[in-house]
């Protein structure tokens, strides 16, 4: 089943205004880390996500509250359905342990979240010929997990 047939599933069975905004994307880089991330969504221990705002692109879809996310295990297959409850840009300096515990990795410690995602971003920056430090803007997403097939 493809993204838009789980979607139109997802929105006959919980009687979902098909016409919602939604989206769909998969965690992190990689088939391991895609499928790692969705089975703590789909356990309800993940809820929420970090992105490196500054790089968005002008046209990139933003996540707002309210909005659907069709989440993708690491072979593009649809896994679940999220709801972002609480999108906020804040600087990398600042996120939260609250937030840190919300993404529900490693030990959930605001340490393990600073460790991963220094890695992670910077690989990120690098790509593009930028250079990561604690002050980029985080897009902090929280969301809500309202389905699974």
């Amino acid at each position: 089943m493809n993204s838009e047939e789980y979607w139109q599933k997802f929105c006959q069975e919980t009687n979902t205004d098909p016409n919602s905004v939604h989206v769909s994307w998969s965690f992190g880089y990689g088939e391991e880390v895609a499928d790692e991330l969705l089975t703590l969504v789909k356990q309800g221990v993940k809820r929420a996500t970090t992105s490196a705002f500054d790089l968005y692109e002008k046209d990139d879809y933003v996540p707002k509250a309210g909005d659907y996310n069709i989440i993708l295990d690491g072979r593009g297959n649809p896994g679940c359905v999220t709801q972002t409850k609480v999108s906020e840009v804040v600087p990398f300096k600042n996120v939260t342990a609250e937030h840190a515990f919300l993404e529900g990795e490693g030990d959930k410690t605001l340490d393990y979240w600073r460790k991963v995602h220094t890695e992670f971003f910077k690989k990120e920056y690098s790509a593009v010929g930028k250079t990561f430090n604690d002050n980029i803007s985080c897009l902090c997403e929280y969301f809500e997990l309202k389905y699974i097939d």
